[in-house]
């Protein structure tokens, strides 16, 4: 008897010291799209709003030193599901709206380890990871896609909001999709007449030649053919109000067993079309509105974990994909508004690029009685390391081959002592597989050209920045440091040809 109480007592020690919950916690993971650095107040926005997120931070942990992965989508999410760089896998770059599934079923996932776990799963919002086998056919069963891949439920859009098709799948079917109105997408060629589609009353025009529009829907024209299906369109304005319903229906079915909800936003992803209830909020034209919209959907989200009273056993992370940018494509008649918002601070350079304002993005996690309130952190942390860490954090063993570029920063959350960094490298990349850029400690090395990146090509392929006294980027140290752009060419090279960065 005493033996057990002894045990019992070092069982309840190990708790306390770890912070590790007895139970598993519910995890929300929302992945903004587009937002920057800069443009939430809790990283120095000096014009939008953005209470509830500020509220997350307040209440828990800002992180620094956090990046996307990659600097555009579907990278940065293929790498967040599966803990592994995109880049090492062909085909990864910007999807289409009908590609095939970029990730194969049987994959580990970070749905399909929590469901293993226990863990109810639910995929709300943005998915652009392809769909289908081939190219996507709309009109029938549509998988594999996320039920596939370890998500017990999705409801999302398939790509982005400026590329067709502009419709809400639901598990395996387009939402109000009419077999009478069959819906046909194509990448390649013109099919059939443009629809318009229902006009909400949006009308959006293309700003310059380096833009195209194929089609228009709701007044806005998008990239890509699309015909049919015309019952089934989004409409722009209501996206953000349909999602976030969508996400709170997910919690409340959901309360009384652990569950993950990913919620990936469509907000503040182009064409930004804000619900006229926020337009002229922030007085930074349509893209300011959209930031007040998404902290309204965070908000919504924080209201329901209150009601329901989970927000003591919920891990609740906000984020984004990349970097931000004051991107002009669609006239909103607001666009010289837009500049007043800073996307990324003080930081170079936007979405698609490798300097840090492309990727260093906002990351928040909030863990009652786990994690500190009005904590920040400087850990050097990726999107691809929560593959592992929800592996730890669930007391789970990741299989070798799975998630190679993932490590678990789970210390980091709950401000464990550990004897050095969770991770201390990070590879970045845009929307290619080359260039890459490698961060090592302060210093950061960016391939300024595609192709293999060895030592051989780094003084005249490479710029070098040292973060700790330079975090603007703006002066390249390559020249006066030789050496040490070998030492991290070298070290990129490894990293690409060992096929995984994580021991």
């Amino acid at each position: 008897m005493i033996k057990r109480i002894v045990l019992l007592l070092l069982a309840l020690t190990f708790v306390v010291q770890t912070g590790r919950a007895a139970s598993k916690p519910n995890i929300i993971y929302i992945l903004s799209d587009d937002v920057g650095y800069g443009d939430v107040g809790c990283y120095g926005a000096t014009h939008v709003k953005t209470p509830h997120i500020d509220r997350i931070a307040r209440e828990g942990m800002r992180f620094t030193d956090a990046h996307a992965t990659a600097s555009v989508c579907t990278p940065t999410r293929y790498a967040f599901l599966t803990g592994r760089y995109a880049w090492r896998q062909p085909g990864t770059g910007i999807a289409a709206g009908n590609a095939p599934s970029l990730i194969q079923p049987g994959t580990v996932t970070v749905p399909s380890l929590l469901k293993q776990a226990g863990y109810a799963t639910g995929l709300v919002g943005k998915w652009h990871l392809g769909l289908g086998l081939e190219k996507t056919d709309f009109n029938g069963e549509i998988k594999p896609g996320p039920l596939e891949l370890g998500f017990d439920y999705a409801f999302f859009i398939p790509a982005t909001g400026d590329r067709v098709p502009c419709v809400f799948v639901e598990n395996h079917r387009v939402v109000r999709g009419d077999p009478a109105d069959p819906i046909r997408v194509s990448y390649q060629g013109k099919i059939g007449d443009e629809p318009t589609g229902r006009d909400p009353g949006v009308k959006l025009k293309i700003r310059g030649d380096d833009h195209h529009s194929d089609t228009v829907i709701n007044g806005i024209p998008r990239i890509g053919f699309m015909s049919g299906g015309t019952a089934a369109h989004w409409v722009d304005e209501d996206i953000a109000d349909r999602l976030t319903t969508q996400a709170v229906k997910f919690i409340e079915s959901h309360k009384d067993a652990p569950f993950f909800l990913y919620l990936a936003t469509h907000d503040i992803h182009e064409p930004m079309v804000p619900n006229p209830r926020f337009r002229g909020t922030s007085d930074c034209g349509w893209r300011g509105d959209v930031i007040h919209q998404l902290d309204w959907t965070v908000g919504e989200i924080l209201a329901a974990l209150d009601r329901l009273k989970l927000a003591g056993n919920t891990l609740l992370i906000f984020t984004s994909d990349n970097g931000g940018a004051i991107k002009d494509t669609y006239d909103d008649g607001t666009n010289p508004l837009h500049s007043r918002q800073a996307p990324n601070g003080k930081l170079r350079g936007f979405k698609g690029s490798l300097y840090e304002g492309g990727h260093r993005v906002p990351m928040i996690a909030r863990w009652p009685g786990h994690i500190p309130a009005g904590a920040t952190s400087t850990q050097l942390m990726g999107h691809v390391d929560t593959l592992a860490t929800v592996a730890a954090l669930t007391g789970q063993k990741l299989p070798a081959a799975a998630g190679p570029d993932s490590f678990n920063v789970l210390p980091a959350l709950l401000v464990e002592k550990t004897p050095a960094p969770p991770r201390d490298h990070l590879v970045l990349q845009n929307n290619n597989q080359a260039p890459l850029a490698l961060r090592q400690g302060d210093w950061v090395l960016i391939a300024k050209g595609g192709g293999r990146q060895g030592a051989a090509k780094a003084k005249p392929g490479f710029e070098l920045y040292n973060l700790a006294t330079d975090l603007t980027q703006t002066n390249d140290l390559a020249a006066q440091n030789p050496d040490k752009v070998k030492e991290l060419s070298a070290q990129l090279e490894k990293l690409r040809e060992q096929g995984r960065s994580r021991p």
